[in-house]
């Protein structure tokens, strides 16, 4: 068996499950291997998302590991298998893979939450709000990659406002709300795209306002994707680096405090439509 040359977030994620259910039995990686019957480079590759393997053999290292979560190993033997073929892999090798690896971390996701301090939830960006964004990337992207990025985007919102919409808690900042980016007729439908999702049932946006003052994750654009298990939750966050997905339980425990902290400085879901629509008028 090849190993993956760029294994997919999923991946690597299957990976990062079965290394720790290893570590908290206090087993090495050829301690294990030799229980599996295989050797320990084949562990350590599908520690690293580089191998897979099959639904048996997961069980099986699960029982080595004297891991009883059911719940755990049966989201776990849903992942066993190869590459999917996602909508967002016809982008896959046009655009970055860190644009890959959100839209199948939202796919797998049963919760999405995101707190934005400075731009638009993607999720709910018009095309020409997005093609702006793009745009002003230094240095500048060649217009078949803007329109790629752009392309990957929309279809990203099948998520949430598809048959199969999932539920979606979004956080913005007064700040970007008032952003005009690509000028005043952008910034204004882009307004009025949010108002048109606070009245999606599986929808809740509020918004902070600059009257609420300094608040935990100022300055960050944070997705947080609950999977079908807490131990399988991810967060993303957008940086000028790249994609940056963290998946260890003291972090995560760490970002639950911090949107809980956030959603106390947040207006009600109400008040903030009505915010919204305050300043859409005001554009």
């Amino acid at each position: 068996m090849a190993p993956r040359n760029s294994p997919t977030i999923r991946q690597r994620r299957f990976g990062a499950e079965l290394r720790r259910l290893r570590e908290a039995a206090g087993m090495t990686t050829a301690t294990a291997a030799g229980l599996l019957a295989t050797d320990r480079t084949v562990i350590s590759n599908v520690e690293a998302g580089r191998f897979g393997i099959s639904e048996d053999r997961l069980r099986r290292l699960a029982s080595i590991y004297q891991c009883d979560d059911d719940a755990l190993i049966d989201a776990l033997a849903q992942m066993t298998g190869g590459r999917r073929n996602g909508w967002w892999e016809e982008y896959r090798g046009k655009i970055p893979p860190g644009f890959l690896d959100v839209s199948e971390m939202e796919h797998d996701a049963v919760r999405l939450r995101t707190v934005q301090t400075c731009h638009m939830p993607g999720l709910f960006q018009t095309e020409e709000h997005a093609r702006a964004l793009f745009d002003i990337i230094l240095p500048p992207l060649p217009r078949l990659e803007v329109e790629l990025r752009v392309a990957h985007r929309m279809g990203r919102q099948a998520v949430v406002t598809g048959e199969s919409a999932k539920p979606y808690e979004g956080v913005i900042h007064e700040a970007a709300l008032r952003m005009q980016i690509g000028g005043r007729k952008v910034a204004k439908a882009q307004l009025a795209r949010l108002l048109e999702a606070c009245d999606r049932d599986n929808v809740t946006l509020r918004v902070i306002p600059f009257s609420a003052g300094g608040f935990p994750t100022i300055g960050d654009s944070v997705l947080y994707a609950d999977g079908v298990t807490p131990h399988l939750d991810t967060v993303h966050m957008d940086t000028a680096m790249g994609a940056v997905f963290i998946d260890s339980p003291a972090r995560l425990a760490g970002f639950r405090r911090r949107f809980a902290a956030v959603g106390k400085v947040a207006l009600a879901p109400q008040q903030s439509k009505d915010f919204i629509r305050a300043i859409e008028r005001e554009v």
